[in-house]
């Protein structure tokens, strides 16, 4: 097999992972990542379709894949997994507990599908690699997993918070990003103050997930800086 056969089969595989990763992908955002013509895409996602992968095309929009269609678990190669041993010990110096607790979960199932050597030799790394503020390691939040879930599901939130001059108060949210800067901060839309505001996930003292749903906001986090910072 020559050189491009084989670049052509790790781009086609690789084309697999964003189309599971994603819900949408344009030919545009495919042949940028992959340094190719637009041209080449549409071969490429032709090839899939042939080899029986259900790609559909969604006009206007981009490449999808049918729902529930599941794709064979990704081999990783020894240094992917050594990376995602190093992130643990990142995410480890998180101050949620529920952040912490979903991403060591993931880190198991991803730990599962990797090759026995590779698996042994993670293990090696795991047990040599240690972040010095990770040591006893307090949590002061448990909300952030909840408020992901909100924010992807435009669900309103109610919370009970108390602000930095000590005073509680009871608010309902649109959550719209979560950024991390030593604490975890959520911006959310705030129907009582009406306008956009930083939350600490630590200071919220009572939370609870509404069924009611919001309408979601129409702007990137990109975006929201350049209009509000």
């Amino acid at each position: 097999m020559d050189y491009s056969e084989t670049n052509r089969l790790s781009r086609l595989t690789a084309i697999l992972i964003q189309l599971q990763t994603k819900r949408i992908v344009t030919a545009s955002e495919l042949a940028a990542k992959f340094n190719v013509s637009k041209r080449t895409i549409y071969r490429d996602i032709k090839a899939l379709e042939q080899s029986g992968v259900p790609v559909f095309a969604e006009e206007g929009k981009g490449y999808t894949l049918m729902e529930g269609y599941k794709i064979p678990p990704v081999m990783f190669t020894e240094k992917q997994a050594n990376a995602l041993i190093l992130a643990e010990q990142l995410v480890l110096n998180s101050k949620d507990a529920s952040f912490v607790k979903d991403y060591l979960e993931a880190m198991d199932k991803i730990k599962s599908v990797l090759k026995y050597t590779t698996k042994e030799r993670a293990n090696i790394l795991l047990d040599r690699t240690r972040y010095d503020q990770n040591i006893n390691r307090e949590r002061n939040s448990n909300n952030l997993s909840d408020l992901q879930n909100a924010l992807t599901n435009y669900n309103l939130v109610r919370i009970e918070y108390i602000n930095k001059e000590n005073t509680t108060s009871t608010r309902v949210i649109e959550p719209f990003a979560i950024l991390n800067s030593e604490n975890w901060y959520l911006v959310a839309w705030c129907r009582l103050r009406n306008e956009f505001r930083f939350f600490r996930p630590d200071r919220i003292q009572k939370m609870e997930i509404l069924t009611e749903k919001f309408e979601p906001h129409k702007m990137t986090l990109q975006e929201y800086f350049d209009k509000y910072h």
